[in-house]
């Protein structure tokens, strides 16, 4: 008990440092795509999502009803990837739907194949608990697009990190703009062995 108690405080004292440097560091990705995390656990997989909403220039990832997570896996991505914490999907959503944002879900076997639809230019993507799925009923939001990804084998069950990566893959191949227009390593960065930027 008291390992898994020393574990978590780990988890929180490497979270509060990763959420000082993203104030600091964070500017939005240069893809009008954004992920919506809703309810994962918070170790392992929200860590690897940022590595990819990073590689592939996601504007920001939001959290729902995830108080801290931890950042060890994100490998340093944290720092780059702006994040915002909302305590449920209905606050996210109204957001969103502000900003003009298209909202899609994820959901097995429902809606639209990802790729064989066009997606929006402006499109939110709402991945659901690795067990649970969605925290909330998305019949009460009428026009969020449920969205499958296609597979071929026995599970029909992804990874939540990978079910990431493939949308923001086929948003990138859709309307990705140009590496040239990505981020770029100065010679002042190189020096001082920071990351691309």
């Amino acid at each position: 008990m008291a390992r898994r108690r020393n574990r978590y405080l780990d988890m929180e004292s490497r979270h509060a440092r990763a959420v000082r440097r993203n104030m600091v560091s964070a500017r939005p990705g240069i893809h009008s795509c954004i992920l919506v995390l809703d309810g994962l656990k918070p170790d392992f997989n929200i860590g690897k999502i940022f590595r990819s909403a990073d590689a592939f220039g996601a504007r920001e990832i939001h959290l729902v009803a995830v108080d801290i997570f931890d950042p060890e896996p994100a490998k340093g991505s944290v720092r780059w990837v702006p994040f915002t914490h909302h305590p449920d999907f209905a606050t996210c959503y109204g957001l969103l739907r502000e900003r003009g944002y298209s909202v899609v879900t994820f959901e097995p076997g429902r809606g639209q194949r990802l790729d064989r639809m066009d997606l929006p230019r402006r499109v939110a993507f709402v991945l659901g608990h690795e067990e649970f799925g969605l925290s909330f009923d998305p019949a009460g939001y009428p026009d969020i697009l449920p969205v499958s990804i296609p597979q071929w084998g026995h599970v029909q069950s992804l990874n939540v990190s990978v079910a990431a990566s493939l949308a923001l893959y086929e948003y990138v191949r859709q309307h990705g703009r140009p590496l040239e227009e990505g981020f770029v390593r100065t010679g002042r960065e190189h020096a001082a062995g920071e990351e691309w930027r």
